[in-house]
C-alpha cells in the first residue's frame, strides 16, 4: 500500500466535497494521527526508517 499526502485549503468547499467524494468510493482510507510524533512512531512500526551505518553508508543509500 501506497501512501499519499494531499495539501488542500480545508476551506474551500469544492476541495472538501472532491476529498469526501473520493473517501466515499471506499477505496481509500483517511489516516487520522494525534500528534504528528504519532505519526512517526507509525513509521517506525511499519519499518519505513532507516539507519546509516555511516556517512558513506547514507550516501549510498540516497543514491540508490
Amino acid at each position: 500500500m501506497d501512501t499519499i499526502v494531499l495539501k488542500y485549503d480545508a476551506r474551500n468547499p469544492i476541495a472538501k466535497k472532491t476529498l469526501d467524494f473520493i473517501l466515499s468510493l471506499g477505496v481509500f482510507e483517511r489516516t487520522k494521527y494525534s500528534t504528528p510524533f504519532a505519526e512517526s512512531d507509525d513509521d517506525i512500526e511499519k519499518g519505513r526508517v532507516y539507519s546509516a551505518k555511516n556517512s558513506d553508508d547514507l550516501i549510498k543509500k540516497c543514491l540508490r
